[in-house]
């Protein structure tokens, strides 16, 4: 797969939104929120021009039942795809990838991990600015090799990660009492 990442793109947030709206009646019931994740949500920064969607369910394993929905929707349903207890779903147009489902149970951790790693990003623009310049670094370095690219932003993820998570279980702890 080519690796390219490009300039951030306005456009990533209407494409989301049509994309939930789709989404939405393929989930029905079993739906609780969506989510526009990874750094086609983050402003102003270079990105893979695919869009990330974390869906939040209450069971998984209705979304078995609803694949043909996914698949109705161009989707390939890819299950588990080596993390315990998410559905992936993958869609591509044309000659390339466009969207990337990542289903889980609403609240679990893996939902808790990926927004705060969003909203910290958001909230700490040259945090979100390493991250944009590491990964034009690694395209340029690895432009035919995505694990070589994916692997090249692990350490960076981890560790934004733990700050990340961090930096939410303070906000979330933090309470003002008025007098």
């Amino acid at each position: 797969m080519k690796v390219e990442v490009v300039p951030h793109d306005a456009a990533w947030r209407s494409k989301f939104a049509d994309e939930s709206n789709l989404i939405t009646p393929a989930l029905g019931n079993n739906l609780v929120r969506i989510h526009h994740i990874g750094s086609t949500s983050i402003p102003g920064i270079y990105a893979k021009p695919i869009i990330d969607i974390l869906v939040e369910v209450k069971d998984i394993t209705k979304v078995d039942e609803q694949n043909a929905a996914m698949i109705t929707l161009g989707y390939e349903a890819m299950g588990e795809f080596g993390i315990p207890g998410r559905r992936y779903f993958r869609k591509h147009t044309e000659s390339q990838r466009s969207h990337h489902v990542h289903i889980f149970t609403a609240n679990s951790p893996e939902v808790e991990r990926h927004l705060a790693f969003r909203d910290y990003m958001i909230a700490h623009p040259e945090d979100a600015q390493k991250y944009s310049q590491l990964k034009r670094e690694l395209a340029k370095l690895y432009p035919e090799d995505i694990y070589a690219y994916m692997d090249g932003k692990d350490g960076f993820i981890k560790e934004m990660e733990c700050k990340a998570l961090a930096w939410q279980a303070a906000k979330n702890s933090f309470t003002c009492k008025l007098l």
